[in-house]
């Protein structure tokens, strides 16, 4: 699974070629240690963080994601692309937003080669938001917590499912482009590859379906599948678990060489532009556009989760909600040694 990009430049429909997606001193002692254990722990995030800091953080943040996604729909998968890309990398501590410093050897998250498609649109939004929270709450609420409202915002903007947002997450202290390809899905990945990468970030095999879902909204370009249209895995011949529709719609814009690089083609051919299970209906039907997604289709650790979600659309929004949550806790960053909260999300303090 790639996490890949929904581009302004040019879009194209490729659905509309084929088909309109207190006891003795040895206790007390042991009591003394436990409590020392627990302080030294992170405490755990909470939906009212900023309860008495900056209560009113969601209907700021709110403010900029919901005026944004009328100027600029773009952002709706692209903020959400995002944060994926921050809590695969470094955990979610708002890593992935730092600017690279001029004349520096060691290039930021956002620019390693992987991150290059993320759109502008997200970055330009959450540094909004960032701004509006500082004139209201300055120096109090992280850019990991304003990405992850902003994502929560965007979700349901689409029309999915509305879920409250943990916070208490602070900002990271370390942002490198060398530590990215390796913690991100690829859209050729296997299913082993992603089993992998999701188990390291303690997702299970349903997470990970789950959360391929967000590519019920989104487009990718074309040479994150051109190989599956004309040369899939060095056969020199299509991807045979791609429908003969879809593939002919693909190559009239996706040529094997040559192509106009800011084409892209929706991930769900069917309702590219609704938040719905419709993707996992289409991976049954052999109308996935990235290897990676219909992979989950196929590989029968994964092939009963992508049939169960695609019969519920209910149970896949409860799913998902609990499966944003739970990505939402990794690598959390708490306490000054390991985190900060930047005033500029682009700028480390």
């Amino acid at each position: 699974m790639s996490f890949s990009t929904f581009s302004s430049s040019l879009t194209i429909f490729m659905f509309l070629f084929f088909f309109l997606i207190l006891p003795s001193s040895n206790s007390l002692l042991n009591s003394l240690s436990i409590n020392a254990t627990l302080r030294r722990q992170p405490r755990k995030l909470t939906v009212n963080y900023y309860a008495k800091t900056c209560p009113k953080v969601e209907i700021l943040v709110g403010s900029v994601t919901s005026q944004m996604f009328k100027d600029a729909p773009a952002s709706g998968p692209a903020t959400i692309r995002l944060f994926f890309h921050d809590c695969f990398v470094e955990g979610c501590d708002g890593s992935i937003l730092i600017s690279s410093k001029p004349g520096s050897k060691e290039l930021a998250e956002k620019d390693a080669e992987d991150n290059k498609d993320l759109a502008k649109e997200a970055f330009e939004g959450i540094n909004k938001a960032k701004a509006v929270v500082e004139s209201k709450c300055p120096g109090v609420v992280s850019c990991a917590d304003i990405l992850a409202i902003a994502t929560r915002d965007f979700v349901h903007l689409v029309g999915g499912p509305y879920y409250q947002v943990k916070k208490g997450r602070w900002d990271g202290k370390i942002s490198k482009a060398s530590r990215v390809h390796q913690n991100l899905p690829q859209s050729n990945s296997t299913v082993d590859q992603l089993l992998k990468i999701f188990s390291s970030k303690g997702l299970t095999p349903e997470d990970l379906v789950v959360l391929s879902g967000a590519h019920t909204i989104g487009f990718a370009h074309c040479k994150q599948f051109v190989n599956r249209l004309y040369d899939y895995k060095g056969t020199k011949k299509p991807d045979p678990y791609m429908d003969p529709r879809l593939l002919k719609a693909l190559k009239l814009s996706c040529p094997q060489f040559g192509g106009n690089v800011d084409i892209v083609a929706p991930f769900d051919v069917t309702t590219p532009f609704s938040f719905d299970n419709a993707y996992y209906g289409n991976l049954e039907a052999k109308l996935g556009l990235l290897a990676s997604d219909q992979a989950l289709s196929l590989d029968p650790r994964t092939k009963s989760f992508v049939q169960d979600l695609a019969n519920d659309k209910h149970n896949f929004f409860q799913a998902f909600a609990a499966a944003m949550e739970k990505m939402g806790n990794i690598g959390v960053k708490r306490g000054r040694k390991h985190g900060e909260f930047r005033k500029d999300c682009t700028m480390h303090m």
